[in-house]
């Protein structure tokens, strides 16, 4: 089987390079690469996938860059909702299936229970906005697909709340942080073995068939806390970890009116995985676990 990457060298293409290669060729296209696919040409993306040829899409590039979406919403909207469509649209025309990465951002996060898959949308900014629109494309474009929503993604690669958060905490005394938005912060390498885990559950004589299970999932660490809360346990796990000295910045909180950004965030965006659990059986595990792990492979790198 050949899998088409979307992406090559970002924190989360480079994790599914590796835990993708156990189903056959892994083709990992960005600007750079040869040939090249760069979805804010999404008119030229077409012809990037026909010239793989693959028997499985995998979607992992996106505009992700919150606040300055909302001064380049064309270019977002290029990226993360034009670009998609594309690829399901050539999905549809190969009859292979497309997994895709969509963000907690679509919702308004105006509540405090978990979001399920089917509740509604209303994202309050240029790139929710601009991520829904992708996901709607996809679905209805016809094509088998996995659109996995996450959020608060981080890892020892790329720019990323942890690595912001240990290179603050080594260079000052204190570091402020909001602690009225609250998530799940998901460790990268956790959505790319869990999408391993989604393609192999979806092979059909060697290729994965994923019309059974099309639809939107849900797929971030367990549990959940604020960004202020996520701060202190990667200082307090860092510490032990041997990443960052003792006398390492402390942690104030602030509130979201001390922070203003050019984009609204939500409140609350936490993400209800009864649905993936229901279909697949997985069930991940708790953030803090997760964070614990991703460090002591830092430590260990």
């Amino acid at each position: 089987m050949k899998i088409l990457v979307v992406g090559r060298s970002g924190q989360l293409a480079w994790e599914l390079r590796r835990t993708l290669a156990c189903f056959g060729e892994v083709v990992a296209l960005d600007r750079q690469s040869e040939p090249a696919i760069d979805l804010a040409e999404p008119g030229a993306v077409a012809a990037s996938v026909r010239a793989v040829r693959p028997d499985l899409i995998v979607n992992a590039a996106a505009y992700t860059a919150v606040d300055r979406a909302e001064q380049e919403p064309d270019l977002a909207w290029k990226v993360n909702a034009e670009a998609p469509a594309v690829l399901a649209a050539e999905a549809t025309r190969l009859g292979i299936g497309l997994i895709h990465y969509s963000t907690d951002y679509v919702f308004p996060g105006n509540g405090a229970v978990p979001y399920r898959e089917d509740d509604p949308v209303g994202p309050r900014n240029v790139y929710g906005r601009s991520k829904l629109a992708g996901e709607q494309a996809i679905a209805a474009s016809g094509a088998a697909h996995l659109v996995l929503r996450t959020a608060w993604v981080y890892g020892v690669r790329g720019q990323n709340f942890l690595r912001t958060m240990l290179r603050l905490m080594a260079e000052r005394e204190v570091v402020r942080v909001i602690d009225d938005q609250f998530g799940a912060p998901t460790w990268v390498r956790m959505i790319a073995e869990a999408t391993a885990i989604l393609v192999a559950s979806s092979l059909r004589s060697g290729t994965a068939d994923l019309a059974g299970a099309s639809g939107v999932y849900h797929l971030t660490c367990s549990g959940q806390t604020s960004w202020y809360g996520f701060a202190c346990a990667i200082r307090e796990q860092a510490v032990a970890a041997g990443l960052l000295p003792d006398t390492a910045a402390r942690v104030e909180a602030i509130p979201t009116s001390e922070y203003p950004t050019p984009a609204k965030r939500p409140a609350h965006s936490v993400l209800d995985l009864g649905k993936l659990e229901a279909r697949f059986c997985i069930v991940p595990p708790d953030w803090r676990h997760a964070l614990e792990l991703c460090l002591a492979d830092l430590a260990g790198s």
